[in-house]
């Protein structure tokens, strides 16, 4: 049997689908919710899957980009088992999103910013890294990392002034 492995992205491609991801999330933010975009690439480079956070508008805990990007994946592929894909995602996953990667068995976890409160994959916490962990996969972080830390920052203080004003 031969295994698959998560596509390589060279540091161009990388780049060109966190911009990708950064023109959603400023969609996603202008839409009131948090600027969060996600997807999920095969071993091919073709995206099966893609989510952005909708805790809002659905009002469901659940609603965030990767669990979305991931039901969607799963539904096309047929399958629960991510070991030969990659998910692309803007900010670091939370705890609850790192454990559903970590049961899913993601093959690699690309992210942008890293979140030191929250953060499930090095930020607050590493699950990945936890001896509980049954699939380790691989991590990278820190890709444009600036440009989205801003995002992110800029859409919590427009939203705190918009509360302060009703």
């Amino acid at each position: 049997m031969q295994v698959r492995k998560p596509v390589k992205l060279n540091d161009t491609q990388t780049q060109e689908w966190m911009l990708t991801l950064l023109k959603r999330a400023k969609e996603t933010g202008e839409n009131g919710e948090v600027p969060i975009t996600a997807i999920i690439l095969d071993e091919r480079g073709h995206c099966i899957g893609h989510g952005r956070n909708n805790r809002n508008k659905t009002n469901n805990p659940l609603g965030h980009a990767e669990l979305i990007a991931l039901r969607q994946a799963a539904w096309i592929k047929e399958d629960w088992r991510f070991n030969e894909c990659t998910l692309i995602v803007t900010l670091e996953p939370c705890q609850m999103c790192a454990g559903a990667l970590i049961q899913a068995r993601m093959g690699k976890v690309i992210f942008g910013a890293e979140d030191h409160k929250r953060g499930g994959l090095g930020g607050a916490i590493d699950l990945s890294a936890d001896k509980s962990a049954h699939h380790k996969m691989d991590v990278q972080g820190g890709i444009m990392r600036d440009q989205i830390k801003k995002e992110i920052e800029n859409w919590f203080a427009l939203t705190r002034q918009k509360a302060i004003k009703t």
